[in-house]
């Protein structure tokens, strides 16, 4: 199985989004043989041009020969109508029969994932304090960042704390059952 994860920004949201879904491929899913990559060109560069209909299928044209699966993940970022957006993505963008396209928005960022699977959160925050922040990033991610002094590893404390989430995927997918674990049962029954 050849996947090709769309980040809306591959420079930082690479070193989370590579890690969780090598482990949700291969120990969730059972497909050992998954190769996963994440696209970094183009470079979508902020989820308004990844919610266009022909930057996507730009990327789909032009991978489509080497790919099973793409899968477009975003930020939600308290945007109630994201969804519906994705669902429009995944009817208008055109891929092979052999291929399978699908969206997700992460609730309310990306990072909000890597958080589910990480353990030792500083005991004052609450999980559905952080499940319901729309600023993730700012007010639980970097603050962890720092906390930890990862600011100088890569993706500024992406990749360590991506790959030690990424061993806890079944708390990902209990504690993020509306985006990552929709996109888990998603996947399962495209591969299936």
């Amino acid at each position: 199985m050849r996947v090709l994860i769309i980040p809306e920004d591959f420079r930082q949201d690479q070193f989370l989004l590579k890690p969780l879904f090598e482990s949700l491929f291969w120990r969730r899913l059972d497909i050992a043989k998954s190769k996963i990559r994440v696209c970094q060109d183009p470079n979508l560069g902020g989820v308004g041009e990844a919610l266009k209909v022909e930057r996507i299928q730009e990327i789909v044209d032009r991978y489509k020969s080497r790919t099973d699966i793409f899968i477009l993940c975003i930020d939600r970022d308290g945007e109630v109508s994201r969804r519906q957006a994705l669902d429009g993505l995944e009817e208008r963008v055109q891929v092979p029969d052999t291929c399978v396209f699908l969206a997700e928005a992460a609730w309310e960022e990306i990072e909000t994932w890597a958080l589910a699977g990480l353990e030792n959160l500083p005991r004052q925050w609450r999980w559905h304090d952080i499940r319901s922040e729309v600023h993730v990033k700012e007010t639980y991610f970097e603050p962890l960042v720092r906390v930890r002094r990862l600011e100088a590893s890569p993706g500024r404390g992406r990749k360590p704390l991506g790959e030690e989430a990424a061993r806890r995927i079944h708390r990902i997918l209990q504690l993020c059952p509306e985006d990552f674990g929709t996109l888990a049962t998603r996947l399962e029954s495209a591969c299936g």
